[in-house]
């Protein structure tokens, strides 16, 4: 097992409703994670769920202490975590989260950076790979990525020559 003992599954979008309910948006808009678990993380503090239930725009969820759109509102903006024992993962499953960090190498065998982050843009997840002063964005695709060994922290790469970069100001 690789990384933290808690993952990042989404964040606090806004207070629902006068009862103090929040609304939930999750990284990936398919996890039913909120409606499998009994307790979260949000901003650090553990959350007994009282009750979550999946909309069209996110999941609604009611947290014990928290009775009123005053205390939701307090929860605004902040982290939503799940314990990493909690989540369903079967044999072969990776996380994203637990990429970064990993040393980055090209099909060929060269070293071509770092994993600094995951960007989980609207269409795309990319790896957010720095190399120096260079950063590449690489999206997470079966033609790209080509191999990940978490045991060794080592994520492989099939990408042309003059991929695009930047340089980290």
């Amino acid at each position: 097992m690789r990384g933290d003992a808690r993952i990042e599954i989404g964040v606090v979008a806004r207070a629902h409703g006068i009862r103090g309910e929040v609304a939930i948006a999750t990284h990936d808009p398919a996890s039913q994670t909120l409606g499998a678990v009994g307790e979260v993380w949000v901003g650090g503090t553990s959350r007994r769920i009282v009750e979550a239930r999946e909309t069209p725009k996110g999941w609604l969820v009611a947290f014990e202490g928290v009775a009123t759109r005053n205390d939701a509102e307090t929860l605004r903006g902040q982290v939503v975590e799940v314990d990493r024992a909690q989540l369903d993962l079967e044999e072969g499953d990776i996380l994203l989260a637990d990429l970064v960090g990993c040393r980055v190498v090209r099909d060929d065998g060269s070293a071509w950076g770092t994993v600094a982050a995951i960007d989980s843009g609207d269409m795309q997840d990319r790896l957010v790979i720095h190399d120096g002063r260079v950063e590449r964005l690489v999206p997470i695709v079966d033609a790209l990525v080509t191999g990940i060994d978490l045991e060794a922290g080592v994520v492989t790469v099939a990408v042309p020559d003059g991929w695009p970069e930047d340089e980290i100001p």
